[in-house]
């Protein structure tokens, strides 16, 4: 099964409105959270160790995910954190996170599994 889109863009354009024009390069990449000194694709399952890296400064977190009816949504959440940002699409391996509560039910046995990344993050939270 290939991973769909982790979120719709309609979701996207609710929760973002006018901010469109981010950066096409991006201001972070996500990458499992490895000590190589390149980003390393990650596995999206429910607690996957996943890095926020933006220049000199990495943020530690993880992945969690949710899903309802077949379709699965990933978040991503910093260490230390209450805060949740879903990943929505962004187009080809870019997303933007988006902060939002979770919705769904806690994805179980590694579901999806599917592996992506690095990505490109088009729109920074300050962290």
């Amino acid at each position: 099964m290939k991973f769909r889109h982790i979120a719709t863009c309609a979701l996207l354009g609710a929760l973002v409105g006018g901010t469109a024009s981010a950066d096409e390069n991006g201001c972070a990449t996500l990458a499992s959270a490895t000590h190589s000194a390149t980003p390393q694709a990650f596995q999206v399952r429910d607690g996957e160790p996943v890095d926020l890296i933006s220049g000199m400064k990495t943020v530690h977190g993880k992945l969690l995910v949710f899903g309802e009816n077949g379709m699965f949504r990933a978040y991503w959440q910093p260490e230390n954190s209450a805060e949740k940002y879903v990943l929505a699409n962004a187009g080809e391996d870019a997303v933007r996170l988006v902060s939002t509560p979770p919705q769904g039910s806690p994805a179980t046995h590694g579901e999806p599994g599917t592996t992506l990344g690095p990505l490109r993050v088009l729109s920074c939270p300050t962290l």
